[in-house]
């Protein structure tokens, strides 16, 4: 089940900490400073410096966390060429879609065109870590983030822990239902190594419930109007569904779900809550999204890989991420949250909520 306290490091620029969410709380940030090896004051920029360039490559550029992801590398390479001194840059090479092939060919693009470091979330280990091993022995040092390459030579992957995840989403729903009825899990790419650990952890929970029944593992392009389509086909196939485990939050980017589901009949907890989904808390068809600090894995991954190629610091091999519970109880907390970090898009009436 979700631990009583979550914490993540948000940035906008500095580091800010967000507080425990707790089954009856909501989440609070303040300020904590925090030195990172970036230091607590502006630097002169050093005459002549050689700019450092990340590369990063999420899984696909028309996925929202991903953006949200590059708009947090963005604002930590803009604080971190301040407080070094030396010229930070982003070099966006994410795909259209979903490919583990052209993000291999990306990393050797990074690497080619002088890349000093990759960041990336692996739509596909198996097709990236030789790319990756290349390019570290090419020495381009490269962090992983959201999806791992565990058995490649990145140096340190951020993230959730997927499999606890996938447990926490499913004891959620449990919970929802009463702990009887049939569901079914959404699952996007099948070939992503992060879904499939939260997958598992999903059937790993619901065992340990006698009244649930999975009806079935349904994957899909990770796209919103594919993964809403899935759900209305599956819903129509089988509909005495009473819940949806989704590992990911593809299907609630539209408003599709809102009119189509009846939260009367069916209950959903998904991954991510990013402000397209709000409404689905709202509305009591989603109670319970677990967030995925996205605008994080850019900007502390782009904070870590400073800390390793400019600072010399040792970083660890698995840096946590844990999920924050955004409930109707916490909605304003969060949508306020979400506007720090820039989504222009987040509804005002939920930015008024206590």
């Amino acid at each position: 089940m979700i631990r009583a306290a979550r914490r993540a490091f948000l940035g906008s620029g500095g580091v800010v900490l967000l507080a425990a969410v707790v089954a009856a709380g909501c989440p609070k940030s303040k300020p904590a400073p925090t030195g990172e090896g970036t230091g607590d004051t502006a630097t002169a920029p050093i005459p002549g410096a050689k700019p450092i360039r990340i590369a990063m490559i999420a899984k696909s550029s028309t996925n929202p966390v991903f953006l949200s992801a590059r708009r947090g590398a963005e604002t930590a390479a803009k604080d971190l060429t301040g407080r070094t001194g030396v010229p930070i840059e982003v070099m966006w090479l994410t795909p259209p879609q979903e490919d583990g092939q052209i993000q291999a060919q990306r990393i050797a693009q990074a690497v080619n065109e002088g890349a000093t470091a990759v960041l990336i979330s692996c739509s596909d280990a198996g097709k990236v870590t030789g790319a990756i091993n290349d390019a570290v022995a090419r020495g381009v040092p490269v962090m992983t983030f959201d999806s791992d390459a565990a058995q490649s030579k990145r140096f340190s992957y951020y993230g959730v822990d997927d499999r606890q995840l996938g447990e926490d989403v499913m004891g959620e729903l449990a919970k929802l239902l009463g702990g009887k009825g049939r569901v079914a899990i959404l699952a996007g790419n099948q070939n992503a190594p992060n879904l499939r650990r939260r997958v598992e952890g999903v059937k790993t929970e619901a065992a340990k419930h006698h009244g649930i029944q999975i009806i079935g593992t349904f994957y899909h392009a990770e796209t919103p109007q594919d993964a809403a389509a899935e759900v209305i086909r599956v819903n129509n196939a089988y509909p005495d569904i009473k819940g949806w485990a989704m590992v990911g939050g593809w299907a609630l980017f539209t408003k599709t779900l809102l009119t189509d589901l009846d939260p009367k009949k069916v209950k959903l907890v998904a991954v991510d809550a990013l402000p397209t989904e709000l409404p689905y808390v709202e509305k009591g068809l989603a109670p319970v999204l677990l967030a995925q600090s996205a605008y994080l894995w850019g900007n502390v991954g782009v904070t870590k890989i400073i800390d390793k190629v400019f600072y010399k610091k040792d970083v660890p091999e698995v840096v946590s991420m844990d999920p924050v519970r955004v409930t109707i109880e916490t909605l304003g907390a969060w949508a306020r949250q979400l506007r720090q970090w820039g989504f222009a898009d987040v509804p005002e009436e939920y930015l008024k909520l206590k």
